[in-house]
């Protein structure tokens, strides 16, 4: 006998991880160079030359027992108080090191606060097509329920209208991802500014706090310009939960926070309650090296100019051919509208017949679009324009 709940999610298929696991057999089979694959979100940029240096650094100068040591279950305070001095220099906030718990990634920071947050099984948190498809494991964790706002199509923003009938008695919090994937769109300040008015307005309706959760992975991957609001100035009930994967370039490492600022309505409680689930999962005490490479690394900018490179190249060459899609601000995604309206049947096509990989929207919440992750090389994108043309010109019309 199994956990039933478990065995599900262990034995479910995962279609990004499919596709990648069906590029690589296949580049074996043609050749890599004949494979695109657009399938998996993984960081195509090195870290910056800091975080090398700091690693050789540490482990040359340092005690190896410190340095592979335990820390404290939240994380060495030095490390959480650099972390909280970058966020006061960036942002207008009185940020402090007992407010951070460091995590293993962002994803055990997202479940450690969806199973502080529930209390009964009706509880729910919102999540806005289109979402990261894990959400649904993340924050179902605690016992509680998931409830999905449709896409806003075309621009991907908010419709705030649909936001506030899908806010009940039972809401506790809504999930804002900005940069989004899969859309790569950025939420603009005003769109932030009127769902914290509006979380204001059902919160004294309903008589108890309605958070929302910031996950902030993408925050640093910005282009033209475009400015990602730090939602605690706009929100006071703002739990934020980051990563270093994308803006470092640190997947493998694993390292990330919880920020809940003191002036978030029951923050202290919250923050104890997070620290429970945190101790439940057994995700306490983040891998120490790379807790000390973050102390000294968090003020380094990821180089963006390969990105933003590929993000004019991959959107412009697909809009001359005539596919739909808006344009992102950020993260490293491209959300395009399946040509014949059917996700699942164009990527299986674009799989079969070009050897191109890109994730069908149904798993974000969005059918009949399709996700392109372009940190890639640029080589591959310009390679595989004629492909997409080629399917566009058969299934688009």
């Amino acid at each position: 006998m199994v956990n039933e709940k478990y065995y599900g999610y262990g034995t479910a298929p995962s279609i990004i991880r499919e596709l990648f696991a069906y590029g690589l057999q296949k580049a074996k089979e043609v050749g890599k160079d004949k494979v695109f694959d657009y399938s998996l979100g993984n960081p195509s940029i090195p870290a910056p030359p800091e975080v090398n240096e700091t690693i050789k650094k540490l482990v040359d100068e340092e005690s190896s027992i410190l340095l592979h040591g335990y820390s404290m279950a939240p994380g060495f305070e030095s490390s959480r108080e650099a972390i909280a001095k970058n966020l006061r220099d960036r942002f207008d906030t009185n940020a402090k090191a007992s407010e951070l718990y460091l995590t293993c990634g962002c994803a055990p920071a997202l479940i450690s606060v969806a199973k502080a947050l529930t209390v009964k099984p009706e509880d729910n948190f919102i999540c806005i097509a289109p979402y990261f498809p894990e959400y649904n494991v993340f924050f179902t964790a605690g016992g509680g329920q998931v409830k999905v706002v449709a896409p806003d199509i075309p621009d991907f923003q908010i419709n705030l209208d649909a936001l506030e009938e899908a806010i009940d008695e039972n809401t506790v919090a809504v999930v804002i991802n900005s940069p989004n994937n899969p859309s790569g769109v950025v939420y603009t300040e005003e769109t932030l500014v009127k769902i914290g008015d509006l979380l204001k307005k059902k919160a004294a309706e309903y008589g108890h706090p309605i958070y929302i959760i910031a996950d902030e992975p993408y925050r640093e991957l910005v282009y033209g310009g475009v400015k990602v609001k730090f939602i605690p100035e706009v929100y006071d009930n703002t739990i934020v939960c980051y990563s270093w994967s994308k803006s470092l370039s640190l997947p493998g490492e694993r390292i990330g926070y919880v920020y809940i600022p003191e002036k978030c309505e029951n923050g202290k409680e919250i923050y104890a309650a997070m620290a429970g689930a945190s101790r439940e999962l057994g995700a306490v005490c983040p891998p120490t090296l790379i807790q000390r490479v973050v102390e000294e690394c968090v003020v380094c900018d990821p180089d963006l100019e390969a990105y933003d490179q590929n993000r004019n190249d991959l959107y412009n060459g697909l809009i001359d051919i005539g596919y739909e899609c808006a344009k992102p601000d950020g993260a490293f995604y491209l959300f395009i509208k399946a040509p014949n309206g059917d996700d699942m049947a164009f990527s299986e096509a674009a799989k079969l017949e070009e050897n191109i990989l890109i994730v069908p929207g149904t798993g974000f919440g969005c059918p009949g679009y399709l996700r392109l992750a372009y940190c890639v090389s640029n080589e591959m994108i310009k390679n595989s324009l004629p492909g997409f043309k080629r399917l566009f010109e058969k299934y688009g019309k």
